[in-house]
């Protein structure tokens, strides 16, 4: 459970955020611009609306999110 908390503690957006957040509102058509909209250092609040907007748990939305930043730096 430790490294589930680190994991997720440690997480921070990396990239280019609007070209992320379009790809999350082509995939997730219920975002709007004030659910993806982001301030460096506030992953957190960020994370909570989309918990909530999208009933996915925080885990399963790094993972997504991530995936996406990966994407991008190829």
């Amino acid at each position: 459970m430790y490294s589930q908390t680190k994991y997720i503690a440690a997480f921070a957006i990396t990239g280019d955020w609007a070209v992320q957040s379009k790809s999350l509102r082509r995939k997730f058509a219920q975002l709007t611009d004030e659910d993806l909209k982001f301030e460096k250092g506030k992953e957190d609040d960020l994370l909570k609306r989309l918990e909530e907007k999208l009933n996915k748990k925080r885990e399963e939305l790094i993972d997504i999110i991530q995936k996406g930043q990966n994407a991008k730096a190829k």
